[in-house]
């Protein structure tokens, strides 16, 4: 075989290679750059669609399911009244009826700032706060209901930091985000003079500094990763504790919860909320009015009329992320639709879009992967037999979720109108607190689904220790039923190997294999496994990527999901080559197997992305780049170095003492 192309003479076997040949660049070497050898003519080519920040194999699927589901959509107002599939037509409707929201202006949200204006205390404050948070304003906390740590049989009430418009607490302090600072207050301004609200400049620059206040007791990106740091179990007493005499008890009542919901909590930046519980004083009470007022406005405005609805986009849309335009009203349209009743246009994409040998072949797949990590487990040279073992029953625990769940929400008390925008909003956010709030007391359900089937993505819960993957993710370039094994196993198979990497990542290997947080490692283990994790870091911390001006990758912030990369196409390989049977994989398309698995790899992560965004994802996003999603992960993998023949002196070499290798 040559260096350039391998067995290019020999035949094939008239299968498909999966493979995008088309998208290659035969002037960049594979050698010195695998993203953009297989993907440079993709790249040279192809045009970021006005409306998006980036594009590329992700986004080209979510748009196929945009379609997808808008014909659902348009299908079902012929519905019967009624209906979750009628309910989901006219929430769409309801969106689409520009002229009725251009009419209405800010009148759905007018008796809203009438009673923030009208705050007299910092105790009116959290009452009137606690009422809109119910109805899906965001507050200076968050809560979400999902296992507890301490006990994974029983669901716990979390409560987090929250309260920034910015995209994370590093923009209020860093010098680098001075001009946005001085952009925000300005769109600040913009947005509540649109609102018909007084004074919007001098409003403006008070909601800065109490948010810049609170910034600055918010936890960094990496500290908030910490699965041991952000688990701290409170009594209510314990958590109302340093809010002094304020009325904590108001707040809680209009929030709705049932009685005892509040009883525990796991708090997790207890600082911060001592922090913010200091900023709630009279002197203050100016400032937090604003928020609250800029809170209304900013959150609403994509239910308002087309004027601020654009107007708050110009700011987090084209500022923010460098996107030249607003995306078409029907696909936001289709996005409103799927945030009310998501499982019920799931139903139907499900029955229209996924094939049920899909279902099969992926839980063939999924089992193949499992039994590699076993396998790879079983011989690891540099983990204990204790630690082995506990490693092992946490594997033999996992539960794999495919497609879509076996039993559907139920969203026949949700109330839905073609002629209320603002009210579906608010009636939805009412009804899914109340869903939440209904799983506290009772035993964890275990068939239920985070995401739903028409999301193009995957996941791995913790508390539950199980990986998900939804339909839409399930079709080609990640996964193809006419398509030979290698370009099946280094996409899908390396998105389930990275999913499955989660429960053993730095922090997924926190928890056991019942998602109980506890420590299950020798201590000498986990050294050596944190010396190859800190390698890992160090490596991606050199990083930075194309349009970002030098800024470098967070290794620390990124190394979950660089474990998850990296042990995932590592045991989707061994998967790979245990499919083979000890037999030779046929060469198609020129491509050795080996080939045709590592630039299905390099295919999965085709992106381009704007230099804002770039720089965004940058602070706010744990996954790395896709260039070096694809890139570093091969420089670590010997089974790369011997299937394009690498070389010291070629740009993806890393001498093999230096390459890092965990499962």
């Amino acid at each position: 075989m040559t260096r350039e192309d391998t067995a290019a003479s020999q035949g094939t076997t008239g299968l498909v290679s999966g493979i995008d040949r088309s998208g290659f660049d035969e002037a960049v070497r594979p050698q010195d750059d695998l993203f953009r050898h297989a993907n440079g003519a993709w790249l040279a080519t192809t045009e970021i669609p006005a409306s998006l920040p980036s594009y590329g194999t992700f986004m080209k699927l979510h748009e196929e399911a945009e379609v997808a589901v808008r014909t659902i959509l348009e299908e079902g107002a012929s519905a019967p009244e009624g209906t979750e599939t009628r309910k989901a037509a006219d929430a769409y409707a309801a969106y689409m009826d520009k002229e009725r929201l251009t009419t209405l202006g800010i009148a759905p949200i007018a008796p809203d700032l009438a009673q923030a204006l009208a705050v007299s205390s910092i105790d009116e404050l959290l009452l009137v706060l606690g009422r809109h948070e119910r109805q899906g304003l965001a507050g200076f906390t968050s809560r979400f209901v999902y296992p507890d740590a301490d006990d994974p049989e029983r669901y716990a009430l979390y409560v987090e930091q929250d309260g920034l418009g910015l995209p994370d607490e590093s923009y209020y302090r860093e010098e680098q985000y001075a001009e946005l600072r001085e952009q925000y207050v300005a769109h600040i301004g913009r947005m509540l003079e649109l609102a018909d609200v007084t004074s919007p400049a001098e409003r403006a620059e008070r909601v800065m500094l109490l948010e810049t206040a609170i910034a600055a007791h918010h936890w960094d990106t990496v500290t908030t990763r910490d699965a041991n740091k952000t688990h701290n179990p409170r009594a209510w007493a314990e958590f109302a504790a340093p809010f002094g005499g304020i009325d904590l008890e108001g707040w809680r009542a209009a929030l709705g919860a049932p009685a005892g919901a509040y009883d525990r909590l796991i708090v997790r930046e207890p600082s911060y909320i001592e922090g913010v519980a200091g900023l709630l004083v009279d002197d203050r009470l100016d400032e937090w009015r604003d928020w609250l007022l800029w809170q209304i406005v900013a959150q609403s405005a994509s239910l308002l009329s087309p004027e601020l609805s654009a107007a708050n986009f110009d700011f987090y849309g084209k500022t923010l992320q460098g996107t030249p335009e607003q995306k078409e009203r029907w696909k936001r349209g289709v996005a409103h639709a799927q945030s009310i009743v998501p499982h019920a246009i799931g139903k139907v994409y499900v029955e229209r879009h996924f094939a049920p040998e899909g279902k099969a072949r992926m839980l063939e797949l999924v089992g193949n992967l499992l039994e590699a990590y076993r396998a790879s487990i079983s011989t690891l040279d540099w983990m204990t037999p204790a630690t082995r073992g506990r490693a092992l029953d946490k594997l033999e625990k996992f539960v794999t979720k495919i497609g879509y769940p076996d039993r559907w929400r139920d969203y026949g008390d949700l109330e839905v109108s073609p002629l209320d925008l603002f009210g579906n909003a608010r009636r939805s956010s009412v009804f899914e607190a109340d869903y939440e709030y209904g799983k506290l007391g009772g035993p964890v359900r275990r068939d239920e689904w985070l995401m739903p089937p028409q999301m193009v993505n995957a996941y791995y819960s913790p508390g539950e220790n199980e990986i998900v993957f939804p339909a839409a993710i399930l079709q080609p370039p990640f996964f193809d039923l006419t398509a030979d094994d290698a370009a099946n196993y280094g996409a899908i198979g390396a998105v389930i190997g990275h999913e499955i990497g989660h429960g053993f990542d730095d922090q997924g290997s926190k928890r056991d294999g019942d998602g109980r947080l506890v420590d299950w490692w020798t201590d000498e283990d986990r050294a050596a496994f944190e010396a190859r994790t800190g390698s890992l870091i160090e490596q991606y911390s050199e990083l930075s990527p194309e349009g970002a001006d030098g800024a470098t990758v967070n290794g620390e912030f990124t190394i979950g999901e660089n474990i998850g990369d990296l042990g995932g196409l590592g045991i989707a390989w061994k998967a790979y080559q245990a499919s083979l049977d000890g037999g030779e994989a046929p060469v198609i398309d020129g491509l050795t197997g080996a080939q045709r698995f590592f630039y299905a790899w390099g295919q999965a992560w085709r992106t381009k992305t704007r230099p804002e965004f770039a720089k965004l994802l940058l602070q706010v996003d744990p996954h790395s780049p896709a260039e070096f999603r694809c890139n570093q992960i091969v420089r670590n993998m010997d089974a790369f170095a011997e299937a394009f023949d690498l070389r010291e002196g070629d740009a993806l070499w890393l001498d093999p003492e230096q390459r890092v290798s965990i499962w």
